[in-house]
């Protein structure tokens, strides 16, 4: 079974959920992939309750790194990207290249885009540290004004690309 609460946030309310090994989806108020909730449930979790917690305390500047149970569900390829997303540091980003080297298919760039753009654990995953090859922002599941708000929090955001969100920001 699986239960969700909502929960606001900086860039907006978060619909979290969690199964009974962990976390399973963080999803933006705009998602451009929406998961089946049938048979979802609002109730209450200590995954839910930690996950609050940790996104708080991200947000607030206090935390860099997440602790967490996760419970993802995906293709293998798609776990392996999701797994290589999660050893990216906090103000880091790399390439889409660079994360299909990591998983071992150096010519699966576009794969490794597709399978980024599916993760279900968007913030906790940190699919926001992959960027253009040219540093550009590039899709992100919660819109780019988003991904930049991340990546400026986490001071990884290059100057070239400063003022996306600012100029969006009504739209998230």
């Amino acid at each position: 079974m699986i239960v969700f609460r909502r929960i606001e946030s900086p860039i907006g309310p978060l619909l979290i959920a969690a199964d009974e090994r962990g976390l399973c989806n963080i999803e933006f108020r705009q998602s451009s992939h929406p998961v089946d909730r049938s048979g979802w449930r609002g109730g209450n979790s200590p995954f839910l309750d930690a996950t609050e917690e940790q996104l708080g305390e991200y947000f607030a500047g206090k935390r860099r790194q997440f602790d967490l149970a996760l419970s993802p569900q995906g293709t293998d390829f798609q776990l392996r990207v999701w797994r290589a997303l999660e050893t990216i540091p906090y103000g880091h980003t790399i390439s889409y290249a660079e994360l299909a080297r990591r998983v071992g298919n150096p010519k699966a760039s576009r794969a490794v885009g597709l399978a980024n753009g599916r993760n279900p654990l968007s913030i906790i995953v940190p699919c926001h540290r992959v960027i253009g090859a040219d540093g550009s922002l590039t899709g992100y599941g919660g819109g780019l004004p988003i991904k930049e708000f991340l990546l400026r929090l986490e001071g990884a955001l290059p100057a070239e690309n400063a003022g996306l969100f600012a100029a969006h920001a009504g739209r998230c």
